[in-house]
Formats: C-alpha cells, structure tokens, sequence
C-alpha cells in the first residue's frame, strides 16, 4: 500500500507542541490592517492552540503529527 499523503495546505498552517497538541496562526492579520487598533493587532501575532473539536481533522490531513 502507498504511503498516505499529508495535506500540504495544512502541512504549512499547523505545528505540534510538546504535550502532542496541534499549534495555529490566528487569522485576520494579513491585511486591512489600518482599521484594527494595535491591541487587537499585537494579539493576532500570537499563535493559538487548535480547538479540541477541530483538532480530529487536523490530525487526518496530516498522518506525521
């Protein structure tokens, strides 16, 4: 059987801590970025933890994390 392909598109959004858990980028920092106070910008640049019901996809589109 061939070996199973990760989803590249994942591969690049999503990182595994330590503990096992899956790692994330929040969104809404690319761009129109003049409208949105430097509070609510400096809390975008902090990555996040994926939420555990999500978490289920995450580990399917990519086998190696």
């Amino acid at each position: 059987m061939p070996k199973m392909k990760s989803n590249r598109g994942a591969a690049k959004r999503f990182r595994s801590t330590g503990s096992g858990r899956i790692k994330r980028k929040r969104a809404y920092h690319s761009h129109i970025l003049t409208k949105k106070d430097t509070k609510r910008k400096r809390r975008l640049r902090a990555s996040t933890l994926v939420s555990k019901s999500d978490e289920k996809a995450v580990r399917q589109m990519l086998p190696k994390l």
